[in-house]
């Protein structure tokens, strides 16, 4: 399925001088949705994977799903506030400004694999943010997965040593 043919780009938003990859298109069509988790499920069947941990809010949707596919556990990563438990927190940089993270202090057993997820991979801000708050609360990121990369802003880079994966690459 051509996947990169089902996202639309929306210039100056959020803000002027950024170009958005918006994934609604793909979102709206069954059968590439459907492919997309397929895709993800049986790359990462096998990897051992406990928990899916996925950032708010276009993250939950490919995670959410993918997490129930696998028959594993979700848990959602989220802006400050928006959580009612005990929280661990995440201040980073991002492509237009800054932003903070949290997740459940309690949401992550010492030891478990762990799978982040996202739409999209940027500068990396977000994605790097998400990796600290699983470290912090135990677990062990196995790999990072995005529906799209941005190569030319370098994100990886913030990532370090986690390994990374996306299906499409801008």
């Amino acid at each position: 399925m051509d996947f990169k043919g089902l996202i639309r780009d929306v210039p100056d938003f959020p803000k002027k001088g950024i170009n958005f990859k918006d994934i609604t298109p793909l979102l709206k069509n069954p059968l590439a949705f459907r492919e997309l988790i397929d895709l993800l499920a049986t790359r990462y069947k096998n990897y051992g994977i406990n928990k899916i941990v996925a950032m708010e809010s276009r993250g939950f949707i490919f995670g959410g799903a993918l997490a129930s596919q696998l028959k594993i556990g979700f848990v959602p990563i989220r802006k400050p506030g928006k959580l009612p438990w005990k929280t661990l927190q995440e201040s980073y940089q991002l492509e237009y400004g800054k932003d903070t993270l949290e997740i459940h202090e309690d949401a992550i057993s010492k030891g478990e694999k762990v799978l982040v997820l996202d739409d999209v991979l940027a500068t990396g801000g977000t994605a790097a943010a998400a990796i600290r708050l699983v470290e912090r609360a135990g677990g062990q990121v196995v790999e990072a997965c995005f529906l799209i990369h941005l190569t030319f802003l370098n994100g990886q880079e913030k990532l370090k040593s986690t390994p990374i994966y996306s299906i499409i690459q801008f």
